[in-house]
């Protein structure tokens, strides 16, 4: 419990400190001369309800508005094609992107004519998961389908405002028994440590997701924003994140026999893209309003007012409103970071990658993880052990909470002008 609250303590203050974004005053998109593997990252910001936990950027859905936005995805992506990017694969995340499935068809077309996709990833809801959209979703060459579920169990879906807009437990258990082995891989999206949800109903969901024996299962923990602290209070209790270890270790045993870890919280039956693709992909573009990029060494993020960004994509400029430039020593650590939570790092291609020695800069983290349990080594090779990956849960959910604490920050400013 004590390395937990030192880990929880120092992760919040370094995101603190790297998410430190500045009002743009360029265009920190340079002109591509890089072979460095690229994701493209769209997003679509419209959802028919908002859900209570969630600090993604996202607004109710509005048919006319999400035309023209989708409209503005198309121009921005060719932007990028301008500007001699070139991508991998792509990730449409939300938001919800099958919310006007037509246009989500005409963009990913669009994509695959510009760029060298090999891999396409979207992320849908239960209630979408219909014979019409499936069919439209493999035509459109999906390769994997991510579906939000959370939890089946009727109860905490609705307290979670999930029950009466995507079904109970069981119909969501139906929807995802018919489109297993309609895609390549079919990843269903869980959370952990919602208050209210016992021991029992985690234990429950996990054997509904192995009896359905789904393709990859990402067991994400409850990552609440400082703004949506309260509401949760409120509409569930407190958030309890000291009790999370017990709940992963129990993911863990369960998932173990039937699934390989791909990351600290994502299981696999095969070889696939997964939701984290930082970790698999050292750079990343962000198309879309309020999507967050990571190019050269700098992060960077699209407005967040979505009629600003159409306007500016329609003049042809990049509707970029803040960035962040990272030091080496920021650029390692975050590289640590992510390269970690995909469970190793080969010390020698991170040297010859960052043409650095990892122990100049980061020394005492090496050593503290290593004495705490966390790391083990073998050859030129960094492991996490059942202990590290706990741990690394702990970061990450950190981080992305720092990364939602960004994005309430954003908003805020649009109401501020």
């Amino acid at each position: 419990m004590i390395i937990e609250k030192i880990i929880t303590h120092i992760a919040r203050k370094k995101n603190s400190d790297y998410l430190r974004f500045t009002p743009a005053d360029r265009i920190p998109v340079p002109y591509r001369d890089s072979n460095i593997p690229t994701l493209l990252y769209i997003h679509i910001p419209f959802c028919e309800e908002l859900c209570p936990y969630c600090s993604f950027n996202r607004v109710v859905f509005s048919e006319d508005l999400a035309r023209q936005y989708f409209d503005a995805l198309r121009k921005e992506m060719i932007i990028y094609k301008d500007l001699n990017y070139d991508f991998e694969a792509l990730y449409a995340g939300g938001g919800t992107p099958t919310v006007l499935i037509d246009e989500l068809h005409k963009t990913l077309d669009t994509a695959r004519n510009l760029f060298h996709l090999k891999e396409i990833s979207v992320e849908t809801n239960p209630n979408h998961l219909t014979p019409a959209n499936i069919k439209r979703l493999k035509d459109m060459e999906v390769n994997r389908l991510s579906v939000g579920v959370q939890s089946f169990d009727d109860g905490l879906l609705k307290k979670i405002e999930r029950y009466h807009k995507y079904g109970s437990g069981a119909e969501i258990k139906e929807r995802l028994r018919y489109t297993q082995g309609n895609f390549d891989t079919l990843n269903v999206d869980m959370i952990f440590n919602f208050p209210n949800q016992t021991m029992d109903i985690l234990e429950s969901d996990l054997n509904i997701l192995i009896e359905l024996d789904v393709d990859q299962i990402t067991y994400y923990p409850l990552m609440v924003s400082a703004s949506t602290l309260s509401i949760m209070k409120k509409k569930l209790g407190d958030v309890d994140y000291e009790r999370g270890n017990k709940m992963y270790l129990m993911i863990l045993e369960m998932l173990s026999e039937k699934y390989t870890a791909s990351t600290a919280w994502c299981f696999s039956k095969n070889t696939s893209l997964i939701d984290e693709y930082v970790i698999n992909f050292d750079e990343y573009a962000g198309v879309g309003s309020g999507s967050i990029g990571y190019l050269n060494g700098c992060a960077y993020a699209n407005t967040f007012d979505i009629n600003l960004y159409i306007s500016q994509i329609n003049k042809g400029i990049l509707p970029v409103m803040a960035k962040r430039e990272f030091t080496i020593k920021e650029r390692l650590s975050y590289d640590f970071l992510m390269k970690l939570f995909g469970l190793r790092i080969d010390i020698e291609r991170f040297h010859e990658k960052n043409k650095v020695n990892i122990y100049r800069y980061l020394l005492a983290e090496i050593i503290f993880f290593y004495l705490t349990g966390a790391l083990k080594r073998q050859g030129n090779t960094f492991y996490l052990t059942k202990k590290g990956q706990y741990y690394w849960v702990i970061m990450m959910r950190e981080f992305f909470i720092g990364v939602n604490n960004f994005r309430d920050y954003c908003r805020s400013m649009l109401n501020i002008s």
